[in-house]
């Protein structure tokens, strides 16, 4: 009686494990998700070239106020507008912080998204998604730049204007915009801003040109 009992179990038991080594699967054999690797490569190439085009920016927004930075929605970007500040020798910081400035005075309406200074210092001062005080009737449709200057004829030092190119350039390509769409102050509604770019019309061709060939090779 006890030599067939264990016959029996051992017999269900050889069954039992044969059983289980048929039907297992390791996790090693069971089917994997299918990454489209081409895919993500290509994500981190457009991520890649954004990054590389980006100019270095210091993000130091404005309280939001009536005067410089209402909070507004800025719905569309139709242009890109350029400036200069009116105030020879003053520095990006120092502009940044008239428009701040005003959210206590109240003297004026006045701001603009960035403020590029002689050093070349790049200073955000209101989110792209919100309008600036800089083109009137325009500043539901564009993006202001104010750039800092040292002389009396309004010219940018070199630091200046190579960060006004990497800053446009990049500010194009995230509207889909092109050279021809950037803009003086002076082009819409007669005021002499930029002075330089105003009383020397070349000279802004000539931007507009450089602007054209940094953009060509990075995207070389």
């Amino acid at each position: 009686m006890g030599t067939t009992f264990f016959m029996a179990t051992l017999i269900v038991g050889s069954v039992f494990l044969l059983y289980k080594l048929l039907t297992h699967t390791t996790k090693e054999n069971e089917p994997q998700p299918v990454v489209n690797h081409a895919t993500s490569v290509q994500r981190e190439e457009v991520i890649a070239a954004n990054e590389k085009s980006k100019p270095v920016i210091t993000e130091d927004f404005l309280t939001v106020n009536e005067y410089s930075r209402p909070g507004e929605p800025l719905e569309q970007v139709n242009n890109i507008f350029v400036h200069y500040t009116a105030n020879p020798g003053t520095s990006a910081a120092q502009n940044r912080s008239y428009f701040e400035n005003l959210g206590i005075t109240g003297e004026t309406s006045a701001s603009a998204h960035f403020v590029i200074g002689y050093d070349g210092e790049i200073i955000q001062c209101i989110p792209l998604n919100e309008i600036g005080y800089a083109v009137m009737k325009r500043n539901y449709d564009s993006v202001s730049i104010e750039c800092c200057y040292l002389t009396d004829d309004g010219k940018f030092t070199d630091a200046t204007y190579q960060s006004l190119i990497r800053l446009c350039a990049w500010l194009l390509n995230e509207y889909g915009l092109a050279p021809e769409d950037m803009m003086r102050h002076y082009d819409e509604g007669g005021k002499k801003c930029p002075l330089y770019y105003v009383e020397n019309e070349e000279a802004w061709n000539q931007f507009l040109r450089d602007l054209e060939n940094y953009i060509m090779n990075v995207q070389a």
